[in-house]
């Protein structure tokens, strides 16, 4: 995984987290790779993959069961969607809404490129 200068490692792999939970390849109840697995996997040391692993506890999208590894809250994908929302909400809409601004775009024009651009199912 590529990181960027601009956010914690320990939150973008938080994001590849949500990414999972998001298109359903982690459901509720599921077990999660484990701390070691997953850092292996983003090439990070263990310890900042705890990190994460300790963010994503601490918001109840995860749970640990001891001695037995990390799990998929049964809520996990309904808190994931309120982060994720409060994250775009805070962080991307405002500078979204501002370059609108500043080119002179409407909510029909984009309502007209949506409809042009339909989401894809991936």
């Amino acid at each position: 995984m590529e990181f960027r200068d601009t956010q914690a490692i320990y939150l973008q792999i938080a994001d590849r987290f949500f990414e999972n939970i998001l298109q359903k390849k982690w459901i509720s109840g599921d077990k999660i790779p484990s701390i070691r697995d997953m850092a292996v996997e983003f090439e990070v040391n263990p310890n900042t993959t705890m990190r994460t692993f300790n963010f994503l506890q601490d918001k109840g999208v995860i749970y640990n069961k001891r001695g037995i590894g990390y799990f998929l809250a049964d809520d996990g994908l309904e808190k994931t969607i309120a982060l994720k929302k409060e994250q775009f909400l805070q962080e991307e809409l405002p500078g979204f809404v501002k370059t609108m601004q500043l080119l002179g775009l409407t909510l029909d024009d984009l309502k007209a490129y949506v409809q042009r651009n339909p989401l894809s199912d991936n």
